[in-house]
């Protein structure tokens, strides 16, 4: 009898493995074949001003209150579109928090500009695909400023508190999961209600 389950979870785990070894995986933007793509629906002329992005003026004009990402993706630079690149310029008031995040779709390459992010000014950090990771402004009095090229024209954050305690997870499998218990659980969720 243990044997003949035996086989079965091994045939259960090898249809499993070659169910997702055959499926197609695309987390990346697709191979570039061309030199740019122009939008269907643009009606200027393709030169300098396509592949210039201006809206990053005026950004350190005022210190952000709160954490703020200005992102040239290509919702706001249209020319990335078949470049598998995109930028973001980073402001972290003081003791200020991005909270933990992954992007699915792209590594990050961080550089920060000025102050401290549990980084050095001038300090390069890479970020793989897919890790968990967030960026914190420790210092109560300067603030900091970083930034983020990613390796996708549409590079997507999705922040992990919220995918966690706002997606409907039952509060008992919650405080299992961390170790906790139920009150807990539907204090931290109280944080991520919409009302």
């Amino acid at each position: 009898m243990a044997m003949a389950m035996r086989l079965v979870q091994v045939l259960v785990i090898l249809v499993f493995s070659l169910a997702t070894f055959k499926r197609p995986v695309i987390a990346s933007d697709p191979d570039i074949i061309s030199d740019f793509i122009v939008p269907p629906d643009y009606n200027g002329t393709v030169d300098g001003t396509f592949f210039t992005f201006t809206g990053f003026g005026g950004i350190f004009d005022q210190a952000p209150q709160t954490v703020k990402a200005s992102k040239a993706s290509i919702v706001e630079f249209p020319a990335l579109n078949g470049q598998s690149v995109s930028y973001a310029v980073l402001q972290f008031p003081p003791n200020s928090l991005l909270p933990p995040h992954t992007h699915p779709d792209a590594t990050g390459l961080l550089f920060l500009l000025d102050g401290t992010l549990e980084l050095q000014t001038g300090d390069l950090f890479v970020f793989p695909k897919g890790l968990v990771h967030y960026l914190y402004n420790s210092d109560t009095q300067s603030p900091a400023t970083a930034i983020a090229a990613f390796g996708s024209a549409s590079a997507r954050a999705v922040t992990v508190p919220p995918s966690v305690f706002g997606t409907g997870i039952d509060d008992v499998i919650l405080a299992k999961s961390f170790k906790t218990d139920v009150g807990t659980i539907e204090k931290i969720k109280t944080g991520f209600s919409t009302h």
